[in-house]
């Protein structure tokens, strides 16, 4: 049951690698502000969550659920129990992953809930370890800004990276629309897909977090849930953008195959035309009858080997006069697998030493 516990206290003292059992008195003295990060659930933070905090079964059961539950904000009166979806940037897939961060946000403790790992989350407990704790100096509403706002913004590296595979489909569809192209176009038309499930209903979830709906979240604060709402809005139309840019590349890459076999039944023509005066010749003169002008003359098996080649050659000069034959190069197009620069996303250099902080941890050095 891992989990890390960070306690500001109403001196703003900062403690953490809090025990279980502080986690449950902080919780009860209702001072301060609290907050709890619980990664790699399993069916004991869930017995966790309900002997320390109280908090309601059907939201428990979303945190343990190993199925993924769209985004939502449920009030409970004493709390809120917000889910909201990030990008799984540990996936190993050439389709977009998505991951799940469940919040219960409260007047004094914040508790985050995550089985994928986050960047962003560990972007923010690098600031409150490092950066004079600045994300829980005003309050449990402004944390959850600062985890909902950091998750959000680790989708734009996603979206370059989806924009910068379709510029590679659309130079690659024309050039050789070959399998592997149609294949890189399903799965850039699956990843805007998923991400268009989740993000189209996160969008109103931060909607009614900005909109004042909730006595938790502060008349200051609704502000920067509102300039959340607005980059949910530019990521839903890029994605939009990418969802058309897919179609089209897909609509290309089918006319592009069409052309290909049009092409291929032309030299079939071709060749077809070019033996079809020859054959009419060999078929005349494979004609068993006794008496032939032709058969008593010398040099007439020359004759006509010599018309049926000078027959082939200037069919040949007619269709290369007409641009009827033409020499293309076919390449074999490679689209890299999708994988987005782990430079880009915010918190990757934190998670990266908190990594290596847990297995000293564990190596016990």
């Amino acid at each position: 049951m891992p989990f890390e516990a960070y306690y500001l206290s109403p001196e703003n003292d900062l403690k953490y690698h809090l025990s279980e059992t502080d986690v449950k008195s902080i919780f009860e003295s209702k001072q301060g502000l609290l907050w709890v990060d619980i990664s790699a659930t399993t069916p004991e933070d869930g017995e966790f969550l309900k002997r320390t905090f109280d908090f309601h079964h059907l939201a428990i059961e979303n945190c343990v659920d190993p199925r993924i539950f769209p985004p939502k904000v449920d009030d409970f009166g004493d709390y809120l129990f917000v889910i909201v979806h990030g990008i799984n940037h540990a996936a190993e897939s050439d389709i977009v992953e998505t991951a799940e961060l469940e919040i219960f946000l409260g007047r004094h403790f914040v508790v985050s809930n995550h089985s994928a790992p986050l960047y962003s989350v560990e972007s923010i407990k690098h600031l409150v370890e490092e950066a004079d704790d600045r994300p829980m100096r005003k309050g449990a509403d402004f944390l959850v800004h600062a985890l909902i706002d950091t998750l959000v913004d680790n989708v734009l590296p996603t979206i370059d990276r989806m924009s910068d595979r379709a510029e590679e489909i659309e130079e690659s569809v024309i050039q050789n629309p070959q399998p592997s192209i149609l294949e890189a176009i399903m799965q850039l038309k699956r990843s805007t897909q998923r991400l268009h499930r989740v993000m189209a209903l996160q969008r109103e979830t931060i909607g009614r977090l900005s909109r004042g709906e909730f006595r938790i979240i502060a008349p200051e604060a609704q502000i920067f849930y509102r300039d959340i709402y607005d980059h949910m809005v530019r990521i839903e139309e890029w994605n939009q953008i990418l969802r058309d840019r897919a179609d089209n590349a897909l609509s290309t890459y089918l006319s592009s195959v069409a052309n290909r076999q049009n092409e291929t039944m032309r030299v079939l023509s071709i060749v077809a035309t070019i033996f079809m005066p020859l054959t009419l010749l060999a078929g005349i003169y494979g004609m068993n009858f006794e008496h032939m002008p032709e058969l008593g003359v010398d040099w007439a098996y020359f004759a006509v080997i010599g018309f049926m080649g000078l027959a082939g050659m200037v069919a040949l000069w007619f269709f290369w006069a007409r641009t009827w034959l033409g020499r293309r190069r076919w390449q074999v197009t490679n689209v890299k697998p999708f994988k987005v620069d782990p430079h880009k996303i915010i918190g990757y250099a934190p998670a990266m030493d908190h990594i290596k902080r847990w297995q000293k941890d564990l190596l016990g050095n």
